[in-house]
């Protein structure tokens, strides 16, 4: 099974691109998507799902490190 996704914003030239995807896979994004949505929109908030569990991550690594190990910018030399 290969899933094809559209660029729709490229009006001179549309980009068709393939992704190469196995059975199970096909039929679990089917499953996902929901009516009426593309399986470019269905890609598009599975990727912006992942950017925002990415960035959630780093905000709690951030706040885990204690103040002690901060430096001011102003201590910082060129």
């Amino acid at each position: 099974m290969v899933l094809s996704t559209y660029d729709i914003y490229s009006v001179i030239m549309p980009a068709v691109k393939r992704l190469p995807v196995s059975e199970k896979i096909w039929k679990e994004l089917g499953a996902m998507k929901g009516a009426g949505q593309t399986y470019d929109d269905l890609l598009e908030d599975m990727i912006e799902r992942v950017k925002k569990a990415r960035l959630e991550e780093d905000v709690n690594l951030w706040e885990s490190i204690p103040d002690s190990e901060y430096v001011l910018l102003s201590e910082i030399e060129d």
